[in-house]
């Protein structure tokens, strides 16, 4: 979070705090407080899966339920529906672990004394991004070898002259600029939504207790604009991991079609 500067004045979010002070060293690897939200979530993601999912029960408890319900929803709703029920449960594992993997980043944006989400930095989209793209050609290229590439770059019923202009785009298209607007379409949103929160509680921070007076009112209002932000931010986190998840699935369902 944005301090107050000694002269009173104020000073509000700047990109500096997606690059904060090393914390300490790991075999060399410099470590940060970014780092550690996302390690917690990393953890956080996997003891939920495994203690949900370790003994389960023909009548469910709450918490079964609740992991049940997560995990029904990726397969329902994504993988069977968008891929079928044997593609579907083929890339199932991958597909659950993208959306909780993102689910967990996000969420961490609006955990009090956390306050960042774990892909507000490059490294986590980034990383996501190439496994959605490895993903989708290793299922084209095991679907069909040769065809994969032939209908990404080829597509039917195009005039052969007229390819001169098409496959450079569709190259272009499937295979850059997919994973580059899947990293920064995830980036972006975490990037803006952890601004507008700090921008708010910042501001409600310095009105309350550095403005003082009338301007407390104004107070008032950066805080309620706090709190609305921050549960726009919960449907931020949600639809993000929906969207990175499906768009996974549908570029998956491309590449195993017999033509795309």
């Amino acid at each position: 979070m944005p301090k107050l500067a000694s002269d009173g004045e104020f000073h509000g979010p700047s990109i500096d705090e997606f690059f904060p002070e090393i914390l300490f060293n790991v075999a060399g690897i410099p470590v940060h407080r970014i780092h550690l939200v996302q390690f917690l979530a990393v953890v956080a993601v996997v003891l939920i899966l495994v203690l949900g999912t370790r003994r389960m029960k023909i009548v469910p408890g709450r918490f079964q339920s609740v992991v049940e319900m997560g995990l029904d929803f990726v397969r329902s709703n994504i993988a069977h529906d968008l891929l079928g029920r044997k593609d579907g449960n083929r890339f199932l594992p991958i597909l659950t672990t993208i959306f909780f993997m993102v689910l967990f980043m996000n969420i961490t944006g609006i955990i009090p004394f956390l306050n960042i989400a774990g892909t507000s930095i490059a490294a986590v989209p980034l990383t996501l991004a190439l496994v959605s793209y490895i993903t989708f050609i290793y299922a084209g290229i095991k679907k069909s070898p040769v065809g994969f590439f032939k209908n990404a770059l080829f597509p039917a019923g195009v005039p052969w002259p007229v390819y001169i202009i098409v496959t450079p785009i569709e190259f272009l298209s499937t295979f850059i600029i997919r994973p580059v607007t899947l990293m920064l379409r995830l980036l972006m949103n975490m990037v803006v939504g952890h601004m507008l929160l700090v921008l708010c509680f910042a501001a409600t921070q310095f009105f309350f207790f550095t403005a003082g007076g009338g301007w407390a009112a104004l107070g008032v209002g950066t805080l309620a604009f706090g709190g609305a932000f921050t549960l726009f931010e919960i449907l931020v986190a949600v639809l993000q991991a929906y969207v990175f998840t499906v768009l996974t699935a549908v570029y998956i369902q491309l590449a195993v079609a017999e033509e795309h």
